[in-house]
Protein backbone atom coordinates (compact mmCIF):
# COMPACT_ATOMS: atom_id res chain seq x y z
CA UNK A 1 0.00 0.00 0.00
CA UNK A 2 0.97 3.62 -0.84
CA UNK A 3 1.19 6.18 1.87
CA UNK A 4 2.89 8.65 0.52
CA UNK A 5 -1.01 10.17 0.00
CA UNK A 6 -1.33 10.13 4.15
CA UNK A 7 1.68 12.77 4.48
CA UNK A 8 -0.04 15.61 3.50
CA UNK A 9 -3.34 15.73 5.67
CA UNK A 10 -0.73 14.73 8.75
CA UNK A 11 1.59 17.16 8.35
CA UNK A 12 -1.37 19.59 7.33
CA UNK A 13 -2.91 18.74 10.95
CA UNK A 14 0.18 18.78 12.88
CA UNK A 15 0.83 22.32 11.62
CA UNK A 16 -2.80 23.47 12.20
CA UNK A 17 -2.98 21.99 15.85
CA UNK A 18 0.51 23.43 16.95
CA UNK A 19 -0.77 27.43 15.38
CA UNK A 20 -4.09 26.82 17.57
CA UNK A 21 -2.78 25.19 20.71
CA UNK A 22 0.54 28.14 20.44
CA UNK A 23 -2.48 31.21 20.10
CA UNK A 24 -4.87 29.69 23.06
CA UNK A 25 -2.24 29.78 25.04
CA UNK A 26 -1.70 33.36 24.63
CA UNK A 27 -5.86 34.12 24.43
CA UNK A 28 -7.08 32.13 26.81
CA UNK A 29 -4.79 33.52 29.58
CA UNK A 30 -5.77 36.53 30.51
CA UNK A 31 -9.59 35.29 30.08
CA UNK A 32 -9.19 32.24 32.00
CA UNK A 33 -7.31 34.58 34.48
CA UNK A 34 -10.24 36.75 34.71
CA UNK A 35 -12.95 34.29 35.25
CA UNK A 36 -10.88 32.59 37.80
CA UNK A 37 -9.93 35.72 39.76
CA UNK A 38 -11.91 38.29 38.37
CA UNK A 39 -15.23 40.35 39.69
CA UNK A 40 -18.02 41.68 38.40
CA UNK A 41 -21.56 39.88 36.91
CA UNK A 42 -20.46 39.62 33.36
CA UNK A 43 -17.81 36.55 34.29
CA UNK A 44 -21.08 34.44 34.40
CA UNK A 45 -21.85 35.87 30.86
CA UNK A 46 -17.96 35.31 29.19
CA UNK A 47 -17.65 31.73 31.02
CA UNK A 48 -20.84 30.61 29.26
CA UNK A 49 -19.75 32.40 25.51
CA UNK A 50 -16.37 30.62 26.18
CA UNK A 51 -17.74 27.06 26.81
CA UNK A 52 -20.68 27.33 23.99
CA UNK A 53 -18.31 25.41 21.38
CA UNK A 54 -18.71 22.12 23.82
CA UNK A 55 -22.47 22.17 23.74
CA UNK A 56 -22.99 23.32 19.95
CA UNK A 57 -23.25 21.18 17.21
CA UNK A 58 -20.20 21.66 15.35
CA UNK A 59 -21.88 22.13 11.89
CA UNK A 60 -23.60 25.24 13.77
CA UNK A 61 -20.74 26.31 15.03
CA UNK A 62 -18.44 25.83 11.30
CA UNK A 63 -21.92 27.87 9.75
CA UNK A 64 -21.50 30.56 11.55
CA UNK A 65 -17.87 30.66 11.12
CA UNK A 66 -18.24 30.54 7.11
CA UNK A 67 -20.41 33.06 7.47
CA UNK A 68 -18.07 34.85 9.20
CA UNK A 69 -15.05 34.25 7.58
CA UNK A 70 -16.69 34.52 3.77
CA UNK A 71 -16.58 37.03 0.81
CA UNK A 72 -19.33 39.44 3.07
CA UNK A 73 -18.27 38.89 6.78
CA UNK A 74 -15.26 40.43 8.55
CA UNK A 75 -12.90 37.55 6.86
CA UNK A 76 -13.41 38.83 3.92
CA UNK A 77 -12.65 42.55 4.51
CA UNK A 78 -9.17 40.96 6.08
CA UNK A 79 -8.59 39.23 3.76
CA UNK A 80 -8.95 41.98 0.69
CA UNK A 81 -5.70 43.27 2.39
CA UNK A 82 -3.70 40.84 0.54
CA UNK A 83 -6.00 40.67 -2.23
CA UNK A 84 -8.02 37.62 -1.58
CA UNK A 85 -11.49 37.67 -0.86
CA UNK A 86 -12.26 34.99 1.81
CA UNK A 87 -11.00 33.52 4.43
CA UNK A 88 -12.78 30.26 4.56
CA UNK A 89 -11.39 27.32 3.06
CA UNK A 90 -8.21 28.31 3.45
CA UNK A 91 -5.75 27.57 6.22
CA UNK A 92 -5.63 30.60 8.06
CA UNK A 93 -9.51 30.03 8.44
CA UNK A 94 -8.61 26.78 9.45
CA UNK A 95 -6.54 28.29 12.09
CA UNK A 96 -9.06 30.63 13.23
CA UNK A 97 -11.87 27.98 13.23
CA UNK A 98 -9.82 25.82 15.61
CA UNK A 99 -8.77 28.71 17.84
CA UNK A 100 -12.78 29.20 18.17
CA UNK A 101 -13.64 25.61 18.86
CA UNK A 102 -10.89 24.70 21.11
CA UNK A 103 -11.44 27.34 23.02
CA UNK A 104 -12.63 25.84 26.22
CA UNK A 105 -10.37 22.98 26.25
CA UNK A 106 -7.70 25.57 26.82
CA UNK A 107 -9.70 28.09 29.13
CA UNK A 108 -11.02 25.51 31.72
CA UNK A 109 -8.04 24.04 32.92
CA UNK A 110 -6.54 27.17 33.13
CA UNK A 111 -9.34 28.53 34.73
CA UNK A 112 -8.84 25.35 37.50
CA UNK A 113 -5.62 26.37 37.87
CA UNK A 114 -5.68 29.62 38.31
CA UNK A 115 -8.71 29.39 40.84
CA UNK A 116 -7.06 26.82 42.64
CA UNK A 117 -3.98 29.41 43.66
CA UNK A 118 -4.51 30.25 47.45
CA UNK A 119 -4.98 33.97 48.11
CA UNK A 120 -2.67 33.63 50.61
CA UNK A 121 0.23 33.34 48.76
CA UNK A 122 -1.03 35.95 46.26
CA UNK A 123 -2.01 38.59 49.46
CA UNK A 124 1.83 37.87 50.63
CA UNK A 125 3.21 39.20 47.27
CA UNK A 126 0.98 42.32 47.49
CA UNK A 127 2.02 42.85 50.56
CA UNK A 128 6.09 42.18 49.34
CA UNK A 129 5.38 45.12 46.97
CA UNK A 130 5.23 42.68 43.87
CA UNK A 131 3.01 44.37 40.99
CA UNK A 132 0.88 42.33 39.42
CA UNK A 133 2.98 41.56 36.49
CA UNK A 134 5.51 40.18 38.23
CA UNK A 135 3.79 38.49 40.89
CA UNK A 136 2.45 36.34 37.74
CA UNK A 137 5.37 35.84 35.52
CA UNK A 138 7.19 34.42 39.11
CA UNK A 139 4.08 33.31 41.38
CA UNK A 140 1.07 32.55 39.19
CA UNK A 141 2.49 31.19 36.38
CA UNK A 142 4.90 28.52 37.79
CA UNK A 143 1.56 27.29 39.60
CA UNK A 144 -0.67 27.14 37.05
CA UNK A 145 1.77 25.27 35.32
CA UNK A 146 0.07 21.68 34.94
CA UNK A 147 -3.32 23.84 33.85
CA UNK A 148 -1.26 24.95 31.12
CA UNK A 149 0.43 21.56 30.21
CA UNK A 150 -3.47 19.85 30.64
CA UNK A 151 -4.85 22.27 28.47
CA UNK A 152 -1.93 22.59 25.54
CA UNK A 153 -2.45 18.50 25.41
CA UNK A 154 -6.87 18.43 25.07
CA UNK A 155 -6.58 21.59 22.37
CA UNK A 156 -4.03 20.15 20.54
CA UNK A 157 -5.32 16.74 20.70
CA UNK A 158 -9.43 18.34 19.77
CA UNK A 159 -7.79 20.32 16.87
CA UNK A 160 -6.63 17.05 15.48
CA UNK A 161 -9.44 15.31 15.42
CA UNK A 162 -11.85 18.19 14.65
CA UNK A 163 -13.99 17.37 12.19
CA UNK A 164 -17.34 19.15 11.75
CA UNK A 165 -16.44 22.88 11.73
CA UNK A 166 -12.85 21.69 9.43
CA UNK A 167 -15.44 20.41 6.89
CA UNK A 168 -17.30 23.61 6.62
CA UNK A 169 -14.99 26.06 7.26
CA UNK A 170 -12.17 23.78 4.85
CA UNK A 171 -13.89 21.93 2.58
CA UNK A 172 -11.44 19.55 1.14
CA UNK A 173 -8.50 20.98 -0.66
CA UNK A 174 -5.41 18.76 -0.83
CA UNK A 175 -2.62 20.32 0.57
CA UNK A 176 -4.62 23.28 2.15
CA UNK A 177 -7.41 21.66 4.56
CA UNK A 178 -7.70 18.41 4.01
CA UNK A 179 -6.94 17.12 7.35
CA UNK A 180 -6.49 13.72 9.02
CA UNK A 181 -10.27 13.81 10.23
CA UNK A 182 -11.48 14.43 6.22
CA UNK A 183 -9.01 12.51 4.79
CA UNK A 184 -10.11 9.04 6.94
CA UNK A 185 -14.10 10.34 6.04
CA UNK A 186 -12.62 10.80 1.79
CA UNK A 187 -10.65 7.38 2.03
CA UNK A 188 -14.16 5.99 3.28
CA UNK A 189 -15.82 7.52 0.80
CA UNK A 190 -13.44 6.06 -1.69
CA UNK A 191 -13.76 2.83 -0.37
CA UNK A 192 -10.22 2.78 0.53
CA UNK A 193 -10.43 0.73 3.85
CA UNK A 194 -6.57 0.23 4.40
CA UNK A 195 -5.64 3.84 3.96
CA UNK A 196 -8.77 4.86 6.87
CA UNK A 197 -7.61 2.17 8.72
CA UNK A 198 -4.07 3.58 9.14
CA UNK A 199 -5.21 6.95 9.82
CA UNK A 200 -7.79 5.84 12.05
CA UNK A 201 -5.86 3.60 14.23
CA UNK A 202 -2.93 5.83 14.56
CA UNK A 203 -5.61 8.16 15.87
CA UNK A 204 -6.81 5.88 18.20
CA UNK A 205 -3.71 5.44 19.51
CA UNK A 206 -3.15 9.31 19.79
CA UNK A 207 -6.24 10.00 21.91
CA UNK A 208 -5.48 7.09 24.10
CA UNK A 209 -1.78 8.60 24.91
CA UNK A 210 -3.44 11.93 25.40
CA UNK A 211 -5.78 10.63 28.26
CA UNK A 212 -3.34 8.93 29.57
CA UNK A 213 -0.98 11.57 29.80
CA UNK A 214 -3.65 14.09 30.81
CA UNK A 215 -4.26 11.60 33.76
CA UNK A 216 -0.62 11.02 34.60
CA UNK A 217 -0.52 15.02 34.94
CA UNK A 218 -3.93 15.61 36.83
CA UNK A 219 -2.72 12.91 39.60
CA UNK A 220 0.66 14.47 39.99
CA UNK A 221 -1.03 17.34 40.45
CA UNK A 222 -2.96 16.19 43.36
CA UNK A 223 -0.07 14.47 45.22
Amino acid sequence: MDLSPLLSPVLLTLALALCVTLILIVVATPVARWLAQGEGQGRNAVGALVTLPLVLPPTVLGFYLLLALGPNGPGGWIAGLWGARTLAFSFPGLVIGGVIASLPFMVQPLRNAFAAIETEVLEVADTLGASRTLRFWRIELPLARPGYLVGAVMSFAHTMGEFGVVLMIGGNIPGQTKVLSIAIYDFVERLEWERAHVLAGAMVVFGFCVVFATLVVGRGRRS
